[in-house]
């Protein structure tokens, strides 16, 4: 990114608003771009408090402090246009939803520069895109799993990227946003509802996984709070009535990495297909017989896919749902565990 900056930005601080953080203020009175979008132009030297450069987002501001953001020129991404086939679900000037395959990695980082989503959206929208952040690229407000499958949404402006984002943060306690996922878990969930309330950190083993964190007291400040709540759609049982597999609906409180993987494994019901948090349990497909065990094994990735996304416009204010169907694979794989007996959760319970 350019460090000359396109535009400056000033502001004045009020009586009211002494005290405040200065990245809370910038952002309030900007409106422009996100708060995380602003400590970054912060820590990047981009802010002057009464002509002093001021690097700590933290710093509190006083009354009559002039604030200052020198905004960053709007440049080429570094990541390339790609002609990557995408299922739309829906396009308007300020966003795009679509149906996310699995395998498609979303953004460019180590090991995947080429052939995500990202470089699939920049050649699809093109000069339509806002320069977000400084860099003329699509706005990336939720993220799925590369193998993770279904509905996302992606921000085109500015402006939607600020709305987008302010919903996500807020995960639906106070808006419209839903989100909904299904999965295909090892093992009999019971009872059929419930709620998983459980820190998740990063594995200080293996930085790839994330894990479930036992926090000593409710001052241990130990990984980021999670919340999944869960609702068993359906049960499949061996040819003797053994319990095996659940179809599960997964709703989230909060939005943290692999959460309805870890969260799955943490209670003892792991997704099918999951060699990361699961992996023990793939032994149990030897007990359904053949075809059921082949369709297991063929299956190369974590049983989930996002059913189905609720949001509000961040422009319009309508609000927009939108839902997919079970992809190829996945349907491949409960039709071969439906050769078993299965009954509705709702029969059981």
């Amino acid at each position: 990114m350019s460090n000359a900056p396109s535009e400056r930005l000033e502001f004045t601080v009020e009586a009211p608003e002494t005290g405040q953080r200065l990245d809370a203020i910038i952002a309030a009175k900007a409106g422009r771009l996100s708060r995380s979008r602003f400590k970054t132009l912060i820590k990047q030297g981009c802010v002057r408090v009464s002509g002093q450069v001021v690097d700590a987002p933290n710093a509190r501001v006083n009354a009559g402090d002039v604030l200052s953001i020198a905004m960053p020129q709007v440049e080429d991404p570094e990541p390339k246009g790609e002609d990557i086939p995408l299922s739309i679900l829906f396009e308007d000037d300020h966003l795009i939803v679509i149906d996310k395959p699995a395998g498609l990695v979303v953004h460019p980082g180590p090991g995947n520069w080429n052939g995500t989503l990202v470089n699939a959206l920049i050649h699809l929208c093109g000069d339509s895109l806002s320069g977000i952040g400084g860099v003329r690229r699509p706005g990336i407000v939720h993220r799925l799993d590369k193998d993770t499958s279904g509905v996302m949404v992606v921000a085109k402006t500015d402006d939607a990227h600020l709305g987008l984002t302010r919903q996500f943060a807020d995960h639906g306690r106070t808006n419209q946003l839903e989100r909904a996922y299904q999965a295909l878990v090892w093992g009999a969930l019971e009872p059929a509802k419930g709620t998983v309330d459980a820190p998740i950190a990063r594995s200080d083993n293996n930085r790839l996984k994330m894990g479930v964190v036992k926090r000593r007291d409710e001052t241990d400040e130990r990984g980021k709070d999670a919340i999944t709540h869960f609702q068993v759609m359906k049960r499949y049982f061996t040819q003797d009535g053994a319990p095996t597999a659940c179809l599960v609906e997964c709703r989230l409180e909060t939005g943290r990495t692999h959460q309805i993987r870890v969260h799955m494994a943490h209670i003892g019901h792991p997704l099918v297909g999951d060699d990361v948090y699961g992996s023990g349990f793939k032994t149990k497909s030897a007990i359904l017989g053949d075809a059921a065990e082949k369709a297991v094994h063929r299956f190369r990735r974590q049983a989930l896919f996002a059913a189905m996304l609720q949001f509000e416009h961040p422009v319009t204010g309508e609000i927009l749902r939108f839902e997919t169907d079970l992809p190829n694979d996945f349907a491949a794989l409960i039709k071969a565990f439906n050769q078993f007996e299965s009954t509705p959760a709702r029969a059981r319970t």
